[in-house]
């Protein structure tokens, strides 16, 4: 597990909505373009609310089918000793093995706990419920859909490599959202992300500045003009 980051540059980055500190990322080239960030299976259900920044804790579900030894209320309590080994703040990140998923793998009880310790938000590639009570709590939520019943609900293991949405997450990884979506911010460069995206959106304005004022020739400005500033902040990079 990466060492956490100052608060400073946490809120900072809290401060640059996602689809930026993609492209940003992609400056850096230490990882592919077309890893680390969910795909459009996972949906903001409350993109008004404000960027998500945390620490991931893990977990896998199922409730397609009957396990009389399951214990529900176990599980959470062991939830909550995994996700208080993370730093905060976190965000809770719910495998559902079950494909299609059959239940709600959170709802309103489940989100009032993960906020009271410090969880900003949670993705999941299976369903939730209770989304109406939960938009009231400024929780974030991304997830695949929306299930009444929390079928046979069961947790399965906690703080283990999970995949949802195609993005692939450890424990501890530094994950970011908004309603475009969510992604993973590699942990070598996290500290020097937040004053590249202030350059970067920079450029990007004056860009869209040119733009604004019509015609072919200054589209054509403005894309050269971007490119060669944009060429510039990679080679600083």
């Amino acid at each position: 597990m990466a060492i956490p980051l100052s608060g400073e540059i946490l809120e900072q980055l809290v401060e640059v909505d996602t689809p930026t500190l993609c492209n940003v990322i992609e400056m850096f080239d230490v990882r592919p373009r077309n890893v680390d960030y969910t795909g459009p299976e996972i949906a903001a259900r409350f993109p008004e609310l404000p960027r998500m920044v945390g620490y991931a804790t893990t977990a896998r579900y199922r409730s397609a089918t009957p396990d009389d030894t399951a214990n529900p209320y176990a599980m959470l309590t062991e939830q909550l000793a995994a996700i208080e080994s993370i730093p905060a703040p976190r965000v809770v990140v719910i495998q559902d093995l079950d494909e299609p998923p059959v239940g709600a793998s959170f709802g309103g009880m489940m989100a009032n706990m993960y906020k009271s310790v410090d969880c900003r938000g949670l993705i999941t590639n299976g369903a939730g419920r209770d989304l109406d009570e939960i938009r009231s709590l400024d929780f974030n939520v991304y997830s695949s859909s929306r299930i009444c019943s929390h079928a046979y609900f069961r947790m399965l293991e906690f703080n283990v490599p999970v995949t949802v949405g195609g993005l692939t997450v450890e424990p501890g990884d530094l994950l970011h959202g908004d309603g475009d979506g969510v992604t993973k911010i590699p942990a070598e460069i996290a500290e020097r992300l937040p004053e590249v995206c202030q350059e970067y959106l920079e450029i990007e304005g004056e860009m869209a500045a040119t733009m604004r004022a019509g015609g072919p020739e200054s589209i054509q400005k403005a894309f050269e003009a971007s490119r060669v500033r944009f060429q510039a902040l990679a080679k600083k990079i």
